[in-house]
């Protein structure tokens, strides 16, 4: 079994989460007490949010956005209409 090594909402890599998980596939920041934290369905509506928080956290633009746009590709996103 292969263990995963980036979370499955953001894809963000479990090495840089410094938050306790509960999960084996999401992140500190996608996923508390049991539920996402974002509970909505807009991929684009996420992708800002993410943005947001990678801007708060001093993380480069373009690094930033780059992320976000990998982001449609994590599995969680990968059947959704607005991939964009």
């Amino acid at each position: 079994m292969r263990t995963k090594k980036s979370c499955d909402s953001c894809l963000m890599p479990f090495n840089k989460d410094l938050g306790k998980r509960e999960s084996d596939i999401y992140c500190s920041f996608c996923f508390k007490n049991g539920e996402f934290l974002y509970k909505g369905d807009s991929l684009k509506e996420f992708k800002q949010l993410c943005y947001q928080g990678m801007k708060e956290r001093n993380i480069n633009k373009y690094v930033s956005k780059l992320y976000c746009f990998m982001i449609g590709f994590a599995p969680r996103w990968k059947k959704h209409n607005d991939r964009v």
